[in-house]
């Protein structure tokens, strides 16, 4: 049995732009609901959404029938829990908060077996390898990995060359809601400098070689972005369709005093 091919890493690296759609919902019905709409890639997000290991595992299962490639990203750049996540067969992973570029070395060196790196060996235990069906697991898996690393403060923004030049970082995903907080506009990700930064970050990422990504909901910013050079985007987040959907729908049959509007400005 061959390893899966990680269709998303060789599109970045054959330069075919990839859309994806935010998922936060934490639920495998619903993953597999949006896993046939047309996205490239699923972000399954248990940083802010209240998933884990055991929770991402069924949304793995339940959108591989479908044409979509799951990203997952975790709480946090954790080395025991990037073991976990690779096990149960995430191949690849977006890390927060990543400021540095030894935090990015680290990061690296989780994705990878000794001696090239820190992971831990159990791949009998592993639906990475099928229970080791699958053929030299140990030493193919690292081909399909792929490592995304994400800026989202002004210190990772004063280190992105860095970051980006990083050998085993395969992309560098900027996260508008955080890093306009760091950049003292918290709730507002589409003020113009900050816009302005993460454009200038793109075009950095680039040129190192790198894929460079970033989520935005807003299409005509997300639309920008991609036109300076981003690779891959998310565009749009489950639970604010949903809600944004929902609060529609209602407001045809309420009075306006009745209904609520979306919050404007907000990613999440």
């Amino acid at each position: 049995m061959r390893i899966p091919a990680n269709s998303f890493k060789e599109s970045l690296r054959e330069h075919r732009t990839q859309i994806g759609l935010w998922s936060a919902l934490a639920n495998p019905y619903a993953a597999e609901l949006v896993a046939n709409t047309g996205f490239d890639w699923l972000l399954i997000d248990a940083e802010h959404a209240p998933n884990d290991p055991l929770t991402v595992l069924p949304q793995l299962q339940a959108i591989a029938p479908y044409p979509v490639h799951p990203v997952v990203r975790p709480v946090q750049g954790d080395v025991a829990l990037i073991k976990r996540y690779l096990d149960i067969g995430v191949q690849t992973l977006l890390i927060p908060m990543i400021e540095t570029v030894e935090e990015a070395e680290r990061m690296v060196s989780a994705t990878r077996y000794p001696p090239e790196g820190v992971r831990g060996v159990g791949s009998g235990l592993a639906r990475a390898s099928r229970w080791n069906q699958v053929d030299d697991y140990l030493h193919n898996c690292q081909s399909e990995i792929c490592l995304l690393v994400q800026v989202e403060s002004v210190t990772g923004l004063q280190n992105i060359a860095g970051i980006a030049a990083v050998d085993g970082v395969d992309g560098v995903f900027f996260g508008p809601a955080d890093l306009s907080a760091s950049m003292g506009y918290l709730g507002r990700p589409n003020e113009p400098e900050v816009r302005a930064a993460i454009t200038g970050g793109i075009e950095i990422v680039s040129a190192a070689g790198k894929a460079a990504g970033v989520l935005a909901t807003d299409q005509l910013v997300a639309k920008d972005y991609l036109a300076s050079g981003a690779s891959f985007a998310a565009v749009g987040v489950d639970t604010t369709l949903l809600v944004n959907a929902a609060r529609a729908l209602s407001a045809e049959f309420k009075t306006k005093a009745d209904s609520v509007a979306p919050t404007p400005g907000s990613l999440y």
